[in-house]
């Protein structure tokens, strides 16, 4: 299976995280939502994901090794990559973007949102499963 996923992940208090090339982040507590692709194998992706032992390679995964971030859901739709640029523009409608988190390799701000809007991001999830 391919295509694109949502990573919802609660923060569960102020935490500062070295992000690789980014350095070290501040994550407040609250929800963030993170958008990822995968054009092959996305099941695997996804349990690399929610997996606590391995190497860290994309941005994601240094935050998710930090104890007190944890997925709590996850969100996928068949789609191509173009896709997950425009996931992210939507979302970034409502959230806060974290800077260059994740978008290394496209023009967008960022991949990873936090959220205050929790009905935006819930209307949002169920036109993705939906659409």
């Amino acid at each position: 299976m391919k295509g694109i996923y949502i990573l919802i992940v609660s923060v569960d208090r102020d935490i500062n995280v070295n992000v690789g090339a980014l350095g070290s982040l501040k994550f407040e507590k609250g929800m963030y939502a993170y958008v990822g692709s995968a054009q092959n194998y996305l099941e695997k992706r996804v349990k690399r994901h929610l997996g606590r032992e391995k190497k860290k390679f994309w941005h994601i995964d240094y935050l998710l090794d930090n104890p007190r971030a944890k997925v709590h859901r996850v969100f996928h739709k068949n789609a191509g990559r173009p896709e997950e640029c425009r996931t992210t523009e939507e979302l970034n409608k409502k959230g806060i973007p974290i800077l260059g988190f994740g978008s290394s390799d496209c023009k967008c701000e960022s991949h990873l949102f936090k959220i205050a809007d929790y009905e935006f991001l819930r209307k949002h999830m169920s036109e993705m499963i939906l659409g």
